[in-house]
């Protein structure tokens, strides 16, 4: 079985190295050849005196001498955006891990998929705001566009092809820090509460996006356009122990679920060498010390974002980049403390009633309307 080369945009994140811990645990079966990262050169570095793929790539072009200095070996180095275009359509590349927060990694995923590279998605805002886009350009190149986000990756092994057949998808949620918290003491929520989250180990804006249940809404829109199932049949619960990852539902009432720890190399494996299932370092299930699998349904009210989410998803268009926009500025400012935690989703539900959706919108409207909600949300944050 030939190796797949995989080309990491977010190599220095939470998923990137866990994508660089998959590669070094299956090596017959997996190759980094192309790392790239923001800017944090010397993590980058590091990261490439490891692994030694032929290219690497800093967005951050004031840096590019720090990440020539801590390189250890001569590889291709790429720098800016266009660097990032450029090293997500290597010639030699099979796939895309794309892995980088917020609206850009949209341009070079669309780079891959127009390069014909197979795409593993762990970063929502792709599908979020550019889901139609991203779903066109890949069947007309012929490209699959895999999941590496757990619970979609969980939907993906539990349908094996079988979309047709779904009566619901079922995210599981673990509920975020706040699960149990009374309502009417968010208004006293810190960054530090929020950043506490109770089973994954996270970067701060997914951190805080699982608190709020953005973070599920997201993933609501992007099972949408991930499986071509309307928003309706996309439904969410939530399971505090992370151990069962997602649902599927099947028309003849019978459910699969997909189980494992909650670790982000089950599902990075697992979109790398699909179809197969290879062997590996990682910890099975000890069902004999799983003392329970609790399910109970989300508090909607006090946890706005689903219905948000769904409002966005089912209204389609630019809405969904606008919801995700707006969040992404206020979710920066509760970290910055400019804003307190229930304003997160005010602020964004007043962004999107503001705005009026864009139908079938192309990428200049994808980020026409991106900008907009930026600046919205920006006008109403205090300070």
């Amino acid at each position: 079985m030939k190796r797949k080369r995989v080309v990491v945009l977010g190599a220095t994140g939470s998923i990137g190295e866990s994508a660089l811990k998959v590669a070094r645990d299956i090596p017959e079966r997996m190759e980094i050849i192309g790392l790239a990262a923001n800017r944090n050169a010397e993590k980058l570095a590091a990261a490439a005196n490891r692994a030694r793929p032929e290219s690497v790539c800093l967005v951050d072009e004031t840096k590019i001498d720090i990440l020539r200095g801590a390189l250890e070996y001569k590889p291709q180095i790429f720098s800016g955006e266009d660097g990032l275009r450029e090293i997500a359509s290597l010639a030699n590349a099979d796939m895309v891990l794309i892995a980088i927060v917020g609206t850009a990694g949209l341009r070079p995923a669309l780079a891959a998929i127009d390069a014909g590279k197979d795409l593993a998605v762990a970063s929502k805002e792709i599908l979020v705001m550019a889901g139609e886009i991203v779903r066109r350009e890949a069947g007309a190149k012929n490209v699959r566009v895999l999941p590496v986000d757990s619970e979609h990756n969980a939907i993906f092994q539990c349908l094996d092809g079988r979309a047709s057949e779904v009566r619901r998808i079922i995210l599981t949620a673990s509920g975020g820090p706040f699960r149990e918290m009374p309502a009417e003491i968010f208004v006293d929520v810190t960054p530090e509460q929020a950043l506490k989250h109770p089973t994954w180990n996270m970067g701060p804006k997914i951190t805080i996006d699982s608190a709020t249940l953005f973070n599920k809404g997201l993933e609501m829109i992007e099972a949408h356009w991930l499986f071509g199932v309307e928003m309706k049949r996309v439904e969410v619960v939530i399971h505090p122990q992370s151990i069962v990852h997602s649902m599927v539902e099947f028309a003849d009432g019978s459910t699969l679920a997909q189980l494992s720890y909650s670790d982000m190399c089950f599902p990075i494996q697992y979109a790398v060498t699909w179809p197969d299932r290879v062997p590996n370092t990682l910890p099975p299930l000890d069902f004999g010390k799983l003392s329970k699998l609790e399910f109970f349904p989300p508090r909607y009210d006090d946890f706005p974002a689903l219905d948000l989410a769904r409002r966005a998803g089912e209204t389609g268009g630019t809405l969904p980049a606008v919801m995700n926009a707006a969040n992404e500025i206020t979710v920066a400012a509760f970290l910055d403390r400019q804003v307190r935690f229930p304003q997160i989703w005010q602020i964004v539900e007043s962004v999107m009633e503001r705005h009026r959706s864009v139908a079938h919108p192309d990428l200049d409207a994808i980020l026409a309307a991106d900008q907009w909600a930026r600046e919205q949300a920006r006008a109403v944050i205090p300070g």
